[in-house]
Formats: structure tokens, C-alpha cells, sequence
């Protein structure tokens, strides 16, 4: 996780200071494989000054720097465990009560309404709602073709257009009730991510001038 500045132990990658704004600012950025998310995701946190959170970043730090939660999570996925909802909201909670005003950039999280419920709970506690959640939207045919040529270029044999398809699928289903419930709460703001980097981030950049 990178946006051209050291994170600290726990996954976070704090804000080049000249970006930094005075209040709080929570936005989440969603796509699918090869849309664009990572490059978008680290160009949006750089030039609104937020500070970019992986929860699998998050989680991976504190079981190596075993913190109390780091063990709590090591013990569970020792026994096969899958890391429960509210596990990861301590943990997140525990790095946005880092900051203040709360100003993140939330990336691979939520992943279920369960957890956005949470979340949602937590941060308006926090003072801190999410003030919009970016989709970037590409046909699946542009997906495909990015897609088989990242694995060309990777030397990636196993990613062919059945497995691409499969895992586009995949990603529908599980993000499917995600993306209604945000549109259900007037957060969700869909973004075409065709076009070049400069471009999409415009795309972007217009909405949450537009939100704040």
C-alpha cells in the first residue's frame, strides 16, 4: 500500500501535509479487477490529503507487531477461523482515533452490509460519516482486455477470460447488497473509469468538491 509516502506499523499511509484539510473527510472507493481502484485509490488520497486504511494491511501489522488484537486475531486464524466483523471494527476504529479531524480513505472495507452497519455506527460516533462512496464503473469486455494484459505482461498463465469472467462474477454477487445499501443512503456515486488516470480522478475529484 503505497501513495508515495512510509506507512506506520498499522497500514496506514498518512497525507502529504500541504494536502491536508481542516475537517473531517471519510470516502470509500470501490471497483472491480481492473478498474483502476489502486492507482485511483492512491492518487485520491494523495490530493485530498487522506490517509489511505487496508484492513488487510491492518490486520497483517498487528499480528506481526502482536498487539492485543493481533493476537486476538492470530488465535483464530490458527484454528481456521474466519477474523470476526467486530475484531476488524476495533482495529478500524483504533486507527481513525488516531486522527483528528478523521480524514481516510477506506480500502477493501467494507465488504458486507454487516460491516458497513458497523462501520456507519462507528463513525457517526466518531462525528465522522462517510461523505461518499465512488464506484468506478467499466464494461466487462474493457475489464477483460486490461485484465489478459496485466497477465500477459506478469507472465500470469492461470488468468485466461473464463477465470476473469469468474472472478467478475464473484465480485457482482458479493458487492450487489454493498452497492444497494449505499445507494439506499444517498452515498453512492457511480464514476466511468474508462479513460486516462488524469481523467477518471477529474471525474472524482468533481463529485467530492460537489459533497463537500
Amino acid at each position: 500500500m503505497s501513495v508515495g509516502n512510509p506507512g506506520d506499523a498499522t497500514g496506514r499511509v498518512a497525507s502529504t501535509p500541504q494536502a491536508a484539510g481542516s475537517r473531517s473527510q471519510v470516502v470509500l472507493l470501490m471497483g472491480p479487477p481492473g478498474a483502476g481502484k489502486g492507482t485511483q485509490a492512491s492518487r485520491l488520497a494523495e490530493s485530498h490529503g487522506l490517509t489511505k486504511l487496508s484492513t488487510g494491511d491492518m490486520l497483517r501489522a498487528h499480528v506481526r507487531d502482536g498487539t492485543e488484537l493481533g493476537k486476538r486475531a492470530k488465535s483464530l486464524m490458527d484454528e481456521g477461523v474466519l477474523v470476526p466483523d467486530d475484531l476488524i471494527i476495533d482495529m478500524v476504529r483504533a486507527e481513525l482515533e488516531k486522527s483528528s479531524p478523521v480524514r481516510v480513505l477506506l480500502d477493501g472495507f467494507p465488504r458486507t452490509t454487516a460491516q458497513a452497519e458497523a462501520l456507519d455506527a462507528l463513525l457517526t460516533e466518531l462525528g465522522a460519516p462517510i461523505e461518499a462512496v465512488v464506484v468506478l464503473s467499466v464494461d466487462s469486455d474493457e475489464l477483460i482486455r486490461r485484465l489478459l494484459g496485466r497477465a500477459r505482461a506478469e507472465g500470469r498463465s492461470d488468468d485466461n477470460e473464463d477465470t476473469i469472467r469468474t472472478r467478475m462474477q464473484v465480485y457482482q454477487e458479493q458487492t450487489r447488497p454493498l452497492l444497494e445499501y449505499y445507494k439506499a443512503a444517498g452515498r453512492l456515486h457511480r464514476v466511468d473509469g474508462v479513460g486516462s488516470e488524469a481523467e477518471v480522478s477529474a471525474r472524482i475529484d468533481e463529485i467530492l468538491r460537489g459533497r463537500a
